[in-house]
């Protein structure tokens, strides 16, 4: 199992942040091997990735979500994948991301661009491009902000995330 992780002082306030980390059909715009997230159910999403030259498709279960503190997931199935991102302020305007994700390459590719470094580089890269996104945009463009534990929905949370505009990936 490979172990990624990094983190980023963010230039607009926690809140803002994680509402922007939310709105997961947006990850095609900042994440270059995502193409496609679905939220299909507040706890369970559908991905469309590619790396090396492989498209994959999982879904993954988000586990726990608490609003403006922790995102954390896992694949369903294939691939071994588990992630977790933190927010925590800095100030009114600033604040800390971090990033985990342990995943287990799968196929010839996978193992050979996890052994370069290439994977690593990638998703560091990834999370460098959603802070350039977050602090670009300005603002963020949908939210949710429902508590999530154990992969359920606590009561009173449930709802869809607000959707965004269809805009194409750059």
């Amino acid at each position: 199992m490979s172990v990624i992780e990094g983190a980023a002082d963010i230039d607009v306030p926690v809140h803002m942040a994680y509402n922007q980390w939310t709105q997961f059909e947006c990850f095609p715009r900042f994440m270059r091997g995502v193409r496609r997230v679905d939220r299909s159910r507040s706890a369970m999403t559908h991905w469309v990735t590619r790396f090396g030259g492989v498209t994959r498709e999982f879904d993954a279960e988000i586990i726990e979500q608490r609003p403006d503190d922790r995102v954390v997931w896992r694949a369903v199935g294939a691939p071994r994948l588990t992630g977790e991102v933190s927010f925590r302020a800095l100030d009114e305007t600033r604040c800390r991301v971090t990033f985990r994700v342990d995943f287990t390459p799968r196929g010839a590719a996978e193992r050979v661009g996890d052994a370069l470094g290439l994977v690593r580089r990638q998703v560091q890269a990834d999370f460098a491009r959603f802070k350039e996104y977050i602090e670009g945009q300005g603002r963020e463009s949908g939210q949710w902000r429902g508590t999530i534990r154990g992969g359920h929905v606590e009561p009173d949370s449930e709802r869809l995330p607000r959707q965004v505009p269809n805009w194409p990936v750059g």
